[in-house]
Parts: structure tokens; sequence; C-alpha cells
């Protein structure tokens, strides 16, 4: 019997897909996700269903419904092949919650207030009760630039800040300037890698501006640059990655409010 680990939680529907955690890791990371189907029911009835071989720990409706579907403790078959600060099996080392949104290819839109709301409850809840640094609390982009783009430039990132979530500095005005791009090479691409990389992503120290590290501009711009996502390195992308790398060391623990 699947109980609720938050007291959040508005109701339970246990998935049949996922693991042990290994002994050696723990959950440090929240990984958020839209789910990215036709409709909500759609997307639980998948993430559910033993044939899909994914999951997630909660799932959030539009109308802000926390239903839990894989206890804390197990690993949730959510993030798949990824990377981050070094760690390339982020089911073992995090919780994966979706929240309810068609995405991109089916009607991306913004993300209701009562949802919103949900998840910032989920979040200062389940980061205290795991002592999760604020820093990382990622979107499913981050971890997997190349295949995924949720939760998306849509994604209120700087009101969850506000509230004590993840991180956000106010990002540079998109304008012209100096930039670099898909086969540019040489010491100005090894050192915007090198920052990437500080910062968290899994992008490769080439000098060679190739397609992971494309994804990690693009992934990167959707979570701090959103005014403009098109994996081109500009000046407000540098920038923004300059205030951000220069706001270190960051993030205590997520403390848990009373949200009633």
């Amino acid at each position: 019997m699947l109980l609720p680990d938050s007291q959040y939680v508005t109701k339970t529907r246990a998935s049949a897909n996922f693991g042990e955690r290994p002994q050696d890791k723990i959950p440090d990371l929240i990984i958020l996700h839209y789910t990215g189907m036709t409709s909500g029911p759609a997307a639980l009835d998948w993430l559910c269903n033993p044939e899909s071989g994914v999951s997630c720990h909660y799932f959030i409706d539009e109308d802000g419904t926390i239903i839990q579907l894989v206890a804390e403790e197990m690993r949730a078959w959510h993030a798949g092949k990824g990377g981050w600060r070094g760690e390339a099996d982020i089911n073992s080392t995090s919780i994966g919650i979706e929240i309810v949104n068609p995405g991109h290819e089916f009607g991306y839109r913004e993300f209701p207030s009562r949802q919103i709301d949900a998840v910032i409850k989920l979040c200062l809840d389940c980061g205290s009760r795991l002592t999760i640094p604020q820093r990382n609390v990622l979107a499913h982009s981050d971890v997997a630039p190349l295949r995924k783009e949720d939760p998306g430039e849509k994604f209120p990132w700087q009101q969850l800040y506000q509230a004590g979530i993840g991180n956000w500095v106010e990002p540079e005005v998109v304008s012209s300037g100096i930039c670099y791009r898909s086969g540019d090479s040489g010491v100005p691409v090894r050192e915007l890698q090198t920052m990437l990389a500080s910062y968290g992503y899994h992008v490769e120290i080439t000098s060679h501006f190739d397609e992971l590290t494309q994804a990690c501009i693009a992934a990167f711009q959707r979570h701090f640059r959103p005014g403009r996502v098109d994996g081109i390195a500009d000046k407000s992308t540098i920038e923004t990655l300059h205030r951000l790398l220069d706001a270190l060391p960051l993030s205590p623990p997520l403390e848990a409010a009373d949200q009633g």
C-alpha cells in the first residue's frame, strides 16, 4: 500500500514502474517535468501503465491536485539518460515531479496559478524533509538537454525562486553583439563550456561548440533567459550565466513554509 510522504498529497495512485534506490544514493535533486501529453488523465494512466516504463514520485494536476505515484524512498523512472554535476544516474538521486501541461508538441501553455502554488508547496516540503539544497531544483531539460525541453520557457522559475526554490538571477536584456554558435571553436568556447560545467551542466570541455554545447545553452536559456531560446551564446546569455556563477556559493536546504 502506498502511503503519502508529503502532507500536501491529495491522493495516491501506485505506479508499477519503480525500483530500489542504490544504498549509496540519496535524493538530493528535485527534477521538474511537464507531462507533454494531450490530457492530464492520459498522462497519469501512462505513468501508471507497466508497459510504459516511466513514472514519477508526484503528479500535479492543473487544479493543484497532488497525486503520489511512487514512494520517495524508491527510485522512480522519470529522468532517463542525462547528468548533473558529475552524476549520471539522475533517477537514483532525485525526486521526480510531473506537472500537467501539454507541452511543446500538443499546445504548450501557461501554467495555472493553482498548479504553481501546489508545485511550490510540494517542493518546499520535499526539500525541507530530505535536506535538498535550494539550487538542486532543476528542469528536466537541465539534466537531459539533448533530449528534453520540459518544463520549458513558460515555467515561472522566478516565482519559485521568490518562494525559496531553485535559483534565479535577473537575465541580461537581449541585444546585438558578439556571440558563439554551432561550429565555432577556440578559447572563448572553452571558457563558455567551463562556465556551464561549473554550474552543473553535463557538457564536455572540448573548445568546440558542438551539439551538446548548443543543447546546454538552450537548456540554460529556457531556465534563466527565457526571452529567446535558440542555443546561441549571445551577450545576454553569457552575461546571465556570469551573474548566476557570481551568486555562488548558493542555496541552503529548502525551508518548508506553512502553506496551509
